[in-house]
């Protein structure tokens, strides 16, 4: 396991890490990414000019985290009308470009219906465009404000089920920054109790088979000067057993109506292992996540990605001349056959609360969850 310490609290270095930005050069409007396949080597910048560069950003994860999701769908709706393209075929596009993520469709359709209803007021397409660039860049602010709301709700859920500080809290995949237009779901909890000096330690899954907890939580919790420490997922059982972890925080890629939960792979075993120990085992989403389309956890379509993710160890920020496939290390057979979701479901039974910036809902009900997206959309009204 890689240990890190925490760093002296009087270190003030920046840890909102632009994930995305909306850019107006000479050469016309473009939305700017941070690569999050190139991560933590190096930071590099993906300029995309229409949407199916965004398409292709959002199909190789350069840019992934279903808040972040929802805000560059909207901005891809937005570059699309902007730059006079079909808007309706860059959203049908965008919509579909990963399919459990439930928050890139929200934000897709936000920006198209105001683009839609700018033209049907009589408006131009210079004006529909405007819309859809307004409805994308009010959705990234409400994310950052929500962000914060969801640390505030979060700490005090952890305070009251373990008074007394001192957290030790295991994360999986990456759900910081990087993920949100603010400090992220479920680390900005984490990052609200190191803030408050009660956190005393993150475990850090590095998360199979693309690593997203080695290369990007270990890379936001050493750039915010957090206590953490990296294992390997099949590590978590140990860990558990040994009495070391307080409570499990998790974010969501969507949650069905009843309350189940899909999020990155490797995210059930946790909360099987959590109960198992008595140990919280707590989502952090917006509400944007709660889909109650989605009956329950059978009805959600859950992506199937690449075998050669599993096949191969890729380090993507390093060029292989002539690499095929994913341009990776071979670890298995030629011609493995690999099983490779990008999630799993969690059943709402085993989740001890979901968190949003509306506040918490415990325990996990179906009714509950209606009353909290109902209460959310009389305040957005």
């Amino acid at each position: 396991m890689a240990d890190q310490q925490a760093q002296s609290g009087d270190d003030n270095r920046p840890t909102e890490i632009p994930a995305i930005r909306w850019d107006e050069p000479p050469e016309g409007p473009v939305l700017v990414l941070l690569d999050q396949t190139r991560l933590p080597a190096e930071e590099v910048e993906l300029v995309c000019t229409d949407a199916p560069a965004l398409v292709g950003a959002i199909r190789t994860l350069a840019v992934r985290g279903a808040p972040l999701l929802g805000i560059a769908g909207a901005y891809g709706v937005a570059l699309a009308a902007v730059r006079g393209f079909d808007v309706e075929e860059a959203a049908a596009a965008l919509a579909g470009a990963r399919p459990t993520a439930v928050n890139l469709a929200v934000g897709v359709r936000r920006a198209r219906d105001a683009y839609r209803a700018a033209l049907a007021q009589g408006g131009n397409q210079e004006q529909g465009a405007e819309a859809a660039l307004v409805a994308a860049r009010a959705l990234h602010r409400e994310d950052a404000e929500a962000s914060v709301r969801m640390a505030g709700h979060g700490l005090a859920l952890l305070d009251e089920l373990l008074p007394g500080g001192g957290h030790r809290v295991l994360t999986h995949c990456n759900s910081g920054s990087l993920v949100s237009g603010g400090e992220g779901t479920a680390f900005a909890v984490a990052l609200a109790a190191h803030r408050e000096g009660r956190l005393r330690r993150l475990w850090v899954d590095e998360t199979r088979p693309l690593l997203q907890g080695a290369r990007l939580t270990a890379y936001e919790a050493a750039r915010s000067g957090m206590a953490y420490t990296l294992l390997t997922d099949n590590a978590a059982g140990s860990l558990f057993a040994a009495g070391e972890v307080d409570a499990v925080l998790v974010g969501a890629d969507r949650i069905a109506a009843d309350g189940s939960v899909a999020n990155k792979v490797g995210t059930y075993p946790l909360a099987v292992l959590a109960r198992y120990h008595h140990v919280p085992f707590i989502v952090v989403a917006p509400v944007t996540t709660v889909d109650l389309d989605t009956a329950d956890g059978a009805s959600i379509e859950v992506e199937q990605r690449a075998g050669y993710e599993v096949t191969e160890i890729a380090a993507p920020q390093v060029p292989v001349a002539g690499a095929e496939a994913g341009g990776g290390i071979p670890v298995a057979p030629l011609g493995t056959q690999a099983y490779n979701p990008a999630f799993d479901v969690t059943p709402p039974e085993l989740v001890t609360a979901i968190v949003t910036e509306e506040g918490v809902v415990s325990p996990v009900t179906a009714e509950a969850l209606a009353e909290l997206c109902d209460r959310s959309r009389q305040v957005t009204i």
